[in-house]
């Protein structure tokens, strides 16, 4: 294809999507003039204008279309921007929501539509003379994962767990965390988890720092539980007050949580563990006004018993029940999950990887850094890490067997007990987050899962030591 054709191509893109957002017709003798006005486009160098690099640029958030069209398509446009301008215009309004087909959405929704008609109108390559377009990835990953449903809330089929950026899993590198959370975004893992806990507090500001500029473009999740005292302290656990689900602690630690994320809403708010010292149906209820204040989309909750599920969803629908879930965690099978499907609440997996175990990326717990809750947990010490070895080992082999990571085969499997379920692995760093998310690529067949049903030995020691054991099926 031919520069002249590339370039009317995109002006014709841009041309029918204006006329079609902004009602407005656009005469013959406008294309004529951008046609005369056309001119080269910058020349192509590494991380330069318009290029996304994901060494270079693994910082940057995607999406600043306003930068990429004045700083690349406006060239190759000529004169012909006015009415582009004023759609830009209101990619700039972050809270800001139109309505679009009879459908509220948020504005910048308009703007990603730009970058699909200007990408239509080159023949679908994604480039404008050797330039990726806005928020492109070259590997042609971005926004390819599936979404499934929770309830009615719609979240990408794997989610991005969070804790670990910040708390209990060792040293933490806040840049590559938020370079973690936006590499998420353009392989279209947009379900990210975190918790007031998880810090505590900490992990929320640092995914609100993540997602600024871009927030209606991820569904985030957060959790409280442990009372927020007056002498806590960010980042230690140990200045946490005692569990506490009453209304009051539900109204405050809403609060708390905006404005630690920058955001006026979460989409899904989890009582982390229950309370046995308040009725669940208080504590929902606190939450249910959270919901009618515009606070909060939808409710959940985490390691709940089948009855207090039930008890929950009669005072207000529950969208979500997480939970462990994993090829060595699978008591949710018994109750729970037939309890989720019967009452229509989706399920959130996490820890499909059995805290990074099952993935192989450590085979012993003097592996881990100092300060990792791994190095003493039940399943990591003793005759259970060697019982549990031996169940890596055959994960591995199936894995290697099938041309896959045994990542990508654990999450797979996840996926594959249901289409209500959905995992959220854990990961600090990119590279985890790439291996994780080619989970949703795997097939696995009915051989295969009969296989590892047959072939898998029996996990050795329970998921947390006796008071983590005693916190949760409650």
């Amino acid at each position: 294809m031919t520069s002249s054709r590339l370039r009317a191509g995109i002006i014709i893109g841009v041309i029918v999507l204006c006329s079609a957002l902004a009602g407005a017709a656009v005469e013959r003798s406008v294309i004529q003039r951008v046609m005369a006005q056309r001119r080269p486009a910058p020349p192509l160098g590494p991380g330069g204008p318009g290029r996304f690099t994901r060494e270079a640029d693994s910082r940057r958030r995607p999406g600043d279309l306003r930068e990429h069209y004045d700083r690349v398509l406006r060239p190759a446009l000529g004169g012909a921007e006015a009415r582009v301008a004023a759609l830009l215009g209101e990619h700039r309004q972050p809270n800001r929501r139109v309505r679009v087909g009879g459908e509220r959405r948020h504005a910048c929704a308009d703007a990603r539509a730009v970058t699909r008609v200007i990408r239509a109108g080159v023949g679908g390559q994604g480039r404008v003379s050797g330039f990726v377009l806005w928020g492109e990835d070259p590997t042609g990953e971005r926004n390819s994962m599936k979404r499934r449903k929770l309830g009615s809330l719609d979240v990408s089929e794997i989610g991005l767990g969070c804790m670990g950026m910040s708390a209990f899993y060792g040293s933490t590198d806040e840049d590559e965390s938020i370079a973690t959370i936006h590499r998420a975004y353009e392989l279209g893992v947009t379900f990210l988890d975190t918790a007031q806990l998880y810090g505590p507090m900490t992990n929320e500001g640092l995914l609100g720092r993540a997602v600024a500029g871009q927030r209606e473009d991820y569904e985030i999740a957060t959790k409280f539980a442990r009372r927020i005292e007056p002498t806590t302290v960010p980042g230690d656990v140990s200045t946490l007050g005692p569990l506490d689900g009453s209304p009051e602690h539900v109204r405050t630690s809403i609060d708390g949580t905006l404005q630690r994320l920058g955001t006026d809403y979460v989409d899904l708010y989890y009582q982390h563990r229950v309370d046995p010292n308040v009725p669940i149906e208080e504590t929902v209820g606190a939450m249910a006004d959270l919901v009618q204040q515009g606070k909060v989309r939808f409710l959940g909750l985490s390691e709940a018993a089948p009855d207090t599920i039930r008890r929950a969803h009669a005072v207000h629908p529950i969208t979500a029940v997480q939970t462990e879930f994993s090829l060595w965690s699978r008591d949710v099978e018994a109750e729970i999950l037939p309890t989720c499907r019967e009452l229509g609440i989706g399920f959130v997996a996490y820890s499909p990887l059995g805290r990074g175990f099952l993935s192989g990326r450590f085979t012993h717990p003097d592996e881990l850094d100092e300060g990792d809750f791994r190095r003493t947990g039940p399943r990591f010490t003793g005759d259970n890490l060697k019982a549990n070895q031996r169940l890596v080992a055959k994960v591995g082999e199936i894995a290697e067997e099938k041309g896959v990571t045994p990542a990508q085969l654990a999450i797979a499997w996840v996926l594959a007990q249901g289409e209500d379920i959905v995992p959220i692995p854990g990961t600090k760093r990119r590279r985890y987050l790439e291996d994780n998310a080619g989970a949703a690529d795997v097939d696995l067949t009915e051989d295969d899962l009969e296989r590892i049903e047959a072939e898998l030995p029996d996990v050795a020691g329970d998921r947390y030591d006796e008071a983590g054991m005693a916190s949760v099926n409650l």
